[in-house]
């Protein structure tokens, strides 16, 4: 059987290095990238020098050879990229956020049900952290009991001068819940398994960086489905004295037991990554998720092999993106109303 052929369409975010390695761990070629930006690209062709550059990106929309295009190109051009690969009869999977409106959302669902292609966001805080994966397979088989309860805290570094400009516009970018918190509206529903969730409250607001008021630097909101309650927490504070980009931190309730993963670092605790914490009646444990297998690019090879969905279903992934956009919505929406009052 002969390798996944892949390419490379936008670069403008760094998350695109995580998609491309995800791809090849599962034994994927990368034969070509397209980048408009010079510096970008020499970047990227430094650390992948088997795939050439090349200057229309329709040499490789055009390139029947090539099963799947990776992006991670600025926020807002990302749907209609997806539009532009699939109405080529590719597969896309795209950095998170995928899209950055409803409107967007809703016509990228559209050519998607229209072209049968697959339309995968890496939510890597899930698909590329061992501890969420594991917790997965915990949940599964019964550990914690009936899952009632998540909330879910990604906080991130600014690093504001490494930053492009697009970074800083709301309308590129999406808003900080678009942005960060589509990973823990997936989280929500893979854990909560269901698709028939709502937003109830939600808020976003710039409290220490006036000088990018376009920038968002906190929000969070609360979200439901009708047996598991959840909230969610995202923000640009992490402490320049913390040795990692973020104190990523998942909490899962179940009727049974607790699970509380410390995703990035133990803080003042044990050292490395991926620490589960499982409590239920026997007692408490610590585990070590180092060695847990990250199953997403194999799946995802194999849904693109044989046209089906067990990396993620199409439906939730769709789903954690408009719980995300809307919970965007509400969360300005008060905002706005709590100015104009």
């Amino acid at each position: 059987m002969s390798a996944l052929r892949f390419a490379a369409i936008g670069l403008n975010h760094d998350h695109i290095y995580g998609q491309v390695n995800v791809m090849l761990r599962a034994g994927a070629e990368l034969v070509a990238f397209h980048a408009v930006e010079d510096d970008l690209a020499a970047v990227f062709a430094g650390r992948f020098p088997q795939a050439r550059r090349v200057a229309n990106k329709m040499e490789i929309l055009e390139d029947s050879s090539i099963a799947l295009i990776v992006s991670a190109a600025v926020s807002s051009e990302r749907a209609s990229l997806a539009i532009e690969v699939m109405r080529h009869g590719k597969d896309v999977m795209l950095d998170k956020p995928g899209m950055v409106t409803l409107d967007q959302l809703a016509e990228v669902r559209r050519v998607q049900v229209e072209t049968k292609r697959i339309v995968s966001i890496l939510y890597s805080e899930h698909f590329e952290t061992a501890s969420t994966v594991k917790a997965g397979e915990l949940v599964k088989a019964g550990a914690i009991g009936k899952v009632i309860h998540t909330t879910g805290l990604g906080p991130h570094r600014l690093r504001k001068p490494t930053r492009p400009e697009w970074f800083f516009d709301r309308k590129r970018y999406g808003g900080i819940i678009t942005d960060i918190a589509s990973h823990q509206c997936e989280q929500f529903l893979f854990f909560a398994d269901s698709l028939e969730a709502e937003i109830l409250s939600a808020t976003v607001s710039n409290r220490a960086n006036p000088d990018t008021p376009g920038l968002q630097d906190y929000g969070d909101f609360h979200l439901r489905t009708p047996d598991v309650t959840g909230y969610v927490r995202v923000d640009w504070f992490t402490p320049d004295g913390l040795s990692t980009w973020g104190d990523g931190r998942l909490f899962i309730v179940g009727t049974e037991g607790t699970i509380e993963l410390r995703k990035y670092i133990d803080v003042a605790g044990r050292p490395g990554t991926d620490h589960l914490f499982l409590t239920d009646r026997k007692g408490m444990q610590h585990i070590d998720c180092s060695g847990v297998e990250l199953p997403y690019g194999r799946q995802l090879a194999a849904d693109i092999r044989d046209r089906t969905e067990t990396a993620m279903g199409q439906d939730h992934c769709f789903k954690a993106m408009e719980l995300a956009l809307k919970a965007q919505v509400l969360a300005e929406a008060t905002a706005l109303n709590s100015v104009q009052r």
